[in-house]
Order: structure tokens, then C-alpha cells, then sequence
């Protein structure tokens, strides 16, 4: 099992990581918002390695389906004592598993990931995990989207990304996180930055205007414009 740094303060929040490649980790999650925040300690990240807990000589942690089928299912078995495993160091964090026929993973999921003590992330390879670890460990499956990856190891990455962000100091301003899409309910609106104008395109005049009311007006405006165009079943719930 493999460490990185813990909280020397308040509680971090913890994400572990049950994986075949453990090596994949931290990955993206070592460099910017979210490795500053792992370096300052407010969140710790530990992968446990699955075939750690595979049987026999070689470690076998998969075998063919039941009932007959392409590909390989990770073993209940195995997984079973795995997740064992990673609860006795985290063991207040709900177990989720990465999973394409999962709840669909959004904002107000995050929000409340976010909220609690962490995760505990198990990254599936092959055809799947066999249905009876899910049952009796009790595993909520989360997807990220309607497709299929070659494991879990990236969706796990962005259940972690997306709600360490929302930790207390992880972003410098409370207001960034507000303004964000999907924290209302919409997408962002449209961003501008100096130059004034760019190849023949100006910034909008109402945002160099300084009227601080008809700027949030503009930008809410614009917030439902783009939701309707390219979300509009967010503006249906």
C-alpha cells in the first residue's frame, strides 16, 4: 500500500484508491490546485494494490464469467479482503465502485462527497467484479459518463479531483467557486481577459462598464442563453 501526505490539523479528507496499477497515482492529482492542496495536507491519498490480496502463487485476482462470456471478472473473494483492507484506515468514508451503469456522478454529488470524511475508490478492471462483492460490501456504483474506460483508475481520479477542489482552502476564493457551472444550477457564462481586442473581437463593453448590476444581469443572461443551447435538460430540473 502506498502513502501520501497526511493532515497535521483538522481532519483531512481521505481518498483511497483499490487498484491493479497503484503506479497511476497521484498522476494529475499531484500538480496544481489539487497537489498544492495534497502537499499543504488538507486532503491525503493512499492506493491499496489489489493483487496484494490474490490468491495462490501468481496472485490471481480474476476468472472467467459465470455462465460463459468474453473476458475476465475480478474475483469477490479478493476484492472482498481488499475493501476490508482499505475501511480499517478509512473506515467512516462511504465505498463507492466505478461503474458505467452507476448513478451518474454531477455537482450536487461532489458537494456531497466533498462534505463528508472521503472515499474509498474501487477501480475495476477486465469485464467487471463479481456482483456478489458489490452486494455484500455494500458499494454504491457511480459512473462518469455514458462510456466505457479500460478501468476505473481515471474515473477515480475525477470523483477526487472534482470534490477536493470543494474543500475549504483548497481554492483561493469562496466567490470562484459560486460562479462556476452547474453550482447554479447553469454553465458559466462567457470569460474575457485583456487584451481589449483580439483579432477584431472586443470584450463586451457591459463588462468593462463598471455597473457591477448590469454585469451580473449580462452574465446571468448569458448563463441561460448557453444552458438553453447545449444543456437544456438542466434547465428542465
Amino acid at each position: 500500500m502506498a502513502h501520501f501526505p497526511a493532515s497535521n490539523g483538522r481532519p483531512a479528507w481521505r481518498a483511497s484508491v483499490l487498484t491493479l496499477f497503484p503506479d497511476m497515482f497521484p498522476g494529475p492529482l499531484g500538480i496544481s490546485l489539487v497537489g498544492h492542496a495534497l502537499e499543504a495536507q488538507l486532503w491525503t491519498l493512499s492506493t491499496h494494490q489489489i493483487r496484494d490480496f490474490g490468491l495462490g502463487r501468481h496472485r490471481q485476482v480474476d476468472d472467467t464469467p459465470a455462465g460463459g462470456g468474453a473476458g475476465m471478472v475480478l474475483r469477490a473473494d479478493v476484492l472482498g479482503p481488499a475493501i476490508d483492507a482499505a475501511r480499517q484506515a478509512n473506515a467512516e468514508s462511504p465505498s463507492i465502485y466505478l461503474s458505467p451503469r452507476g448513478r451518474p456522478f454531477d455537482q450536487a454529488l461532489a458537494r456531497e462527497f466533498a462534505a463528508g470524511p472521503g472515499l474509498i475508490l474501487l477501480a475495476g478492471r477486465f469485464e467487471g467484479v463479481d456482483q456478489r462483492v458489490i452486494d455484500e460490501r455494500g458499494l454504491m456504483e457511480v459512473s462518469i459518463g455514458d462510456y466505457v474506460l479500460s478501468g476505473g483508475e481515471l474515473a477515480a481520479m475525477v470523483l477526487i479531483d472534482a470534490c477536493v477542489r470543494l474543500l475549504p482552502g483548497v481554492l483561493g476564493a469562496a466567490e470562484s467557486l459560486a460562479h462556476e457551472s452547474f453550482e447554479s444550477g447553469l454553465l458559466e457564462y462567457p470569460q474575457y481577459t485583456r487584451p481589449r481586442e483580439w483579432e477584431g473581437a472586443a470584450i463586451p463593453d457591459v463588462l468593462l462598464s463598471g455597473d457591477h448590476k448590469a454585469i451580473e444581469a449580462w452574465r446571468r443572461a448569458q448563463s441561460e442563453r448557453i444552458t438553453a443551447e447545449r444543456r437544456p435538460d438542466l434547465l428542465e430540473k
